[in-house]
């Protein structure tokens, strides 16, 4: 397999962004067939790099024959923050574009998936709900699936991110906006098009379990299929190597040599 770490400048945020890069052997044997390829996000506090030193995801995505995208977003929670970068923007326009000018990966939505852990994990469900024909699949790992209630509530709870979340949603009200996962859902059931495919674990002993039950409990009211997976565990690295493993196993990736971009 090859491991990268590029940077590249971002016309978005106005500065050198870098993302780790796995490309798995047989594409970087013959890169004439693209790799399908998932977007794997990081969580607050964390960047490029937490999925490579903190998992297996190298050994994982290897044998799975599957190329993974890992950019640095700050604490941004994938937003364009009030007061600061766009990352919303950069991740969702210029982010996939440059990927796949500079990397052997498919451009299908069919081939296309997304996932992350906490608010990575937000990142992922927001990005694949608000844009669902981008992606065959979507993957939250203890994700904040209520960003209404946490800002709300749990943004109390410390200084330090009341402060942050004060950088990137201001003031704002963000009920019925893209930073609203649960209101997307009533969005996306009405308008009865296409979805991807939604999987979200968490650990019962993890301090957003009751945020994923809430998303859980809202998508079988409304119909939408999700395959949710609840067990022992907690906002940890051992519960998200171990559950990144089941996302590879659950992505509808096709045989190897049936690839097409």
């Amino acid at each position: 397999m090859a491991v990268m770490h590029i940077d590249f400048p971002s016309r978005v945020l106005s500065k050198t962004v870098a993302a780790s890069v796995i490309i798995p052997p047989s594409v970087y044997q013959d890169s004439r067939v693209p790799a399908p390829v998932l977007y794997l996000l990081h969580g607050f506090s964390d960047n490029h790099t937490a999925w490579l030193y903190n998992t297996s995801i190298v050994r994982y995505a290897s044998e799975a024959e599957l190329a993974v995208v890992m950019p640095s977003a700050d604490n941004s929670f994938y937003t364009d923050m009030a007061f600061g970068g766009r990352y919303w923007t950069f991740l969702t326009d210029e982010l996939p574009a440059v990927a796949e000018r500079l990397l052997p990966i498919a451009s299908s939505p069919s081939k296309r998936f997304v996932a992350g852990h906490s608010m990575g994990g937000f990142g992922a469900l927001k990005w694949g709900l608000n844009h669902p024909g981008q992606f065959a699949a979507v993957a939250s790992l203890s994700g904040v699936t209520d960003m209404v209630y946490h800002v709300q509530h749990d943004a109390q709870m410390a200084d330090d991110k009341r402060r942050q979340f004060e950088l990137i949603f201001g003031d704002a009200d963000i009920a019925s906006t893209p930073n609203d996962i649960l209101g997307l859902l009533d969005t996306l059931q009405h308008a009865g098009g296409q979805m991807p495919r939604l999987y979200q674990t968490c650990g019962t002993e993890d301090f957003l379990y009751e945020h994923n039950r809430r998303f859980h409990q809202k998508c079988a009211g409304l119909s939408i299929p999700v395959d949710g997976d609840f067990r022992p565990g907690g906002h940890t690295w051992d519960f998200w190597d171990e559950a990144i493993q089941r996302v590879l196993h659950w992505l509808p990736i096709e045989a190897n040599n049936s690839r097409k971009a």
